[in-house]
């Protein structure tokens, strides 16, 4: 157009999207966003142990509504159990209702991992006549058992509470069993003794309704011990006993860990707790959660996310100022632990008397088995034992004498004191056998690679113990990126080309311990995959390719090259990928 200037008119611009509300509720309100926020304010997961007892149990399995089946259930501990012959391959492609038995397994819950052998005799009893003899013993201090029918459970309750037990909230979206030392109260080494703060804990917040709604499941930890040996960083909070320069003995506060299939490790707070003050913060904590966790989608309903999002600093402030309402003492970090938390092996009490901490096969024991440990304890005049976040089992107050007895009744139970480096270090979830989220199968799997292990590596002299962690699904229950080989259930292809069961594999992780001074998740390397039948000749290989490559950090001398030796999570972390396939 001659003698004009052209002009293009601008789009209108879009109007910006609404941020959609993440439910948390001092935010968004309480409108349920999802399903399971639906059934839990439709009716509190506690409730439905009264139908449990007058419905349930009378008109059987077929009676029960889906949300308690499929969610309030889990409140009182109890989760529905695969059914029997149904491969990895449909675990996602199958509904629950296929995919379960009418079965449960039943969590009894264990704060501290402390139990009296009149407790463990209990849980032995039940796990025998109502369980077909089943027991494992978990990775956070519980024990499971199996093949437990609903008309059964209010008869299992009535025993578990006439001697001070339970499953309260040992499922669902409540505040989980609260880790504790396996020494508390009785290590000579001891900073301070956390049993108080746990006792305290449950006796105000256990069962109460207004924790019982939490946006996901939110775990607890608590040590005076410096070993540090209850996991802290993958909790989401967590108190770790020191010895502070100006105020004595106390915690250090974490927040905000987790692993599951997006992995975030705690982060402290930079305060100092005291004793007294740890129960207020531990609920100001959960609190928080509750007011201002995720709760639109299931997968970020963690409190890790939030903490991703507010960071450390905003979460204090918070916790400080809208919850406490007074402010904390900054505080310095617990010192690097000088000893494993395993508590394997035979060690000093402070009372004079002895300890003794022995190994089973990835936590499969049974009620036959617990019966015979609880006899063993009382035979030498204990009446206590202890259970470990590492799937442990330790008997307390052996005195001197009667060491030889009770090592050796260990022993011959399936309970080593003394075990192989891989026997000691290796942890299996449930698997494929009882859990209906697995592909492949876990425990049965580790339980022969410790033994082939055993044979494949006997030529190496004290080789240090390589933490061996097999999980059946992405969702880590073993703790996988945390471990030096971590092994994630998934189907593999065979030399052959076919479909088989097998792991993706992790390498490098850890938490703080007498080998490492931080955390760290372990890291993969494209294509690395085993199967389950080559996992030992794989776990041979890479650990003698480090034994090699690590070497001439060594001056000769057994002691001495085990302490010197750099750590398999050390090499992991900086070996070329070719070394570690």
């Amino acid at each position: 157009m001659t003698g004009q200037t052209a002009t293009t008119e601008r789009p209108t611009p879009r109007p910006a999207r609404p941020k959609r509300p993440n439910g948390q509720w001092l935010v968004d309100g309480k409108e349920p966003l999802n399903h399971n926020e639906a059934f839990k304010q439709e009716d509190n997961g506690l409730n439905v142990r009264e139908r449990i007892e007058q419905v349930y149990s009378k008109e059987g399995f077929d009676s029960i509504s889906g949300d308690d089946l499929h969610g309030r259930f889990r409140w009182w501990g109890l989760y529905t159990q695969r059914k029997p012959g149904i491969d990895g391959g449909r675990t996602a492609t199958l509904e629950p209702h296929e995919l379960e038995d009418k079965y449960f397994m039943l969590r009894v819950r264990i704060d501290g991992g402390a139990l009296t052998t009149e407790q463990l005799r209990v849980i032995a009893g039940i796990s025998e006549e109502f369980a077909r003899d089943s027991a494992d013993i978990t990775d956070r201090q519980n024990i499971q058992v199996h093949w437990v029918r609903v008309e059964d459970v209010p008869e299992i309750w009535r025993r578990l509470e006439a001697v001070g037990l339970g499953t309260t909230e040992a499922c669902g979206d409540v505040p989980r069993v609260v880790l504790g030392s396996p020494v508390a109260g009785i290590a000579a080494d001891e900073i301070l003794d956390p049993s108080p703060v746990i006792e305290e804990i449950n006796r105000r917040y256990l069962g109460v309704p207004e924790l019982a709604n939490l946006p996901r499941k939110f775990k607890t930890a608590l040590t005076g011990h410096p070993s540090q040996d209850v996991v802290h960083e993958i909790n989401d909070v967590a108190f770790v006993g020191l010895e502070h320069p100006e105020l004595g003995p106390g915690f250090d506060v974490w927040v905000g860990g987790g692993l599951s299939a997006n992995p975030r490790l705690g982060e402290r707070l930079g305060v100092f707790a005291t004793a007294e003050q740890a129960p207020d913060i531990w609920h100001g904590v959960a609190q928080i959660f509750r007011d201002y966790g995720y709760r639109r989608l299931r997968n970020k309903a963690r409190l890790k996310f939030l903490l991703a999002d507010w960071g450390p600093e905003k979460f204090r402030q918070v916790l400080q100022e809208e919850y406490l309402g007074y402010a904390l003492p900054d505080g310095p970090p617990a010192p690097q632990p000088r000893m494993p938390g395993d508590h394997v092996g035979v060690h000093a009490q402070k009372d004079g008397r002895y300890y003794v901490g022995a190994a089973p096969y990835v936590g499969r024991v049974s009620g036959s088995i617990l019966t015979a440990v609880a006899e063993l304890a009382e035979s030498v005049g204990s009446q206590r034992v202890r259970l470990t976040p590492h799937q442990k089992l330790l008997v307390l107050d052996v005195p001197e004498e009667h060491l030889d007895t009770v090592t050796r009744g260990l022993k011959d139970l399936g309970l080593d004191p003394n075990p192989s480096p891989f026997r000691r270090s290796t942890i299996a979830c449930t698997g494929i056998e009882y859990c209906k989220l697995a592909i492949v199968e876990t425990k049965a799997t580790a339980a022969r690679a410790i033994d082939d292990l055993e044979q494949r590596l006997a030529d190496v002299p004290d080789l240090r113990p390589l933490t061996l962690h097999l999980n059946g699904c992405p969702n880590s229950c073993a703790r996988i990126q945390t471990a030096d080989i971590g092994l994630k259930g998934q189907l593999v292809m065979n030399d052959d080309g076919e479909q088989v069961p097998g792991f993706q594999v992790h390498l490098g992780g850890g938490l703080a311990s007498e080998d490492r001074e931080e955390a760290g998740l372990g890291r993969t390397v494209r294509g690395l995959k085993v199967t389950s039948e080559d996992l030992p000749e794989y776990v041979e290989r890479v650990t003698r390719r480090y034994l090699a490559e690590t070497e001439q950090d060594c001056d000769g001398g057994s002691e001495t090259e085990n302490a010197s030796r750099e750590s398999f999570a050390s090499w992991a972390r900086r070996a070329d990928e070719e070394a570690l396939t």
